[in-house]
């Protein structure tokens, strides 16, 4: 089992409900794909200061589980994932980091 960790940080704040909509965007092309096991994304928490910090700094994260690294590459090539993320950086950029491991737990 695989988790793919990723780190999504919008340009600029996004109203929550836009935020919501990107997150089940996501949640559901991933899970129609097939080969996601699941999916949980949370928001990030802010802390005073954090924006001093020269450092990519999370709007929000989302881990997808998935079987193998097949499986991960798989899901990346399904149908409708490259039109969500287009349709969502034509509107909000934004920038992604990621990591893939073993489930922390």
């Amino acid at each position: 089992m695989i988790n793919h960790t990723m780190i999504v940080s919008f340009d600029r704040p996004l109203p929550a409900a836009e935020l919501d909509q990107y997150l089940a965007d996501i949640e559901r092309v991933m899970l129609d794909s097939g080969f996601v096991q699941s999916v949980v994304a949370r928001r990030h928490i802010p802390i005073p200061g954090e924006e001093a910090i020269p450092a990519l700094i999370a709007t929000a994260l989302v881990q997808f589980t998935v079987a193998d690294t097949e499986a991960l590459a798989k899901a990346f090539t399904a149908p409708g994932i490259h039109e969500v993320i287009d349709r969502w950086q034509s509107r909000h950029p934004y920038k992604v980091g990621w990591a893939n491991h073993e489930p922390l737990s």
